[in-house]
C-alpha cells in the first residue's frame, strides 16, 4: 500500500530526495506519490519535515 501526501505539504521537496525508487514527484499544490512505483518503504514519511506524509488507507 503506497503512502499519501496530506495537503499540510509545504512543498520543499525533503521527500522526493528521500525515496530510493524516485516515486515522488512535484505536483500542481504539493508534492505526489506515484502508488505505482512506491515500494512503502517509509522513507519520504521520516523525512518530510511537517508530518505530512502517511500510509495510505
Amino acid at each position: 500500500m503506497a503512502h499519501k501526501i496530506s495537503d499540510d505539504c509545504i512543498s520543499c521537496g525533503a521527500c522526493a530526495e528521500t525515496c530510493p525508487v524516485s516515486a515522488i514527484s512535484q505536483g500542481d499544490t504539493k508534492y505526489e506519490i506515484d502508488p505505482d512505483v512506491c515500494i512503502d518503504c517509509g522513507a519520504c514519511e521520516d523525512g518530510c519535515p511537517v508530518g505530512a506524509i502517511k500510509p495510505e488507507d
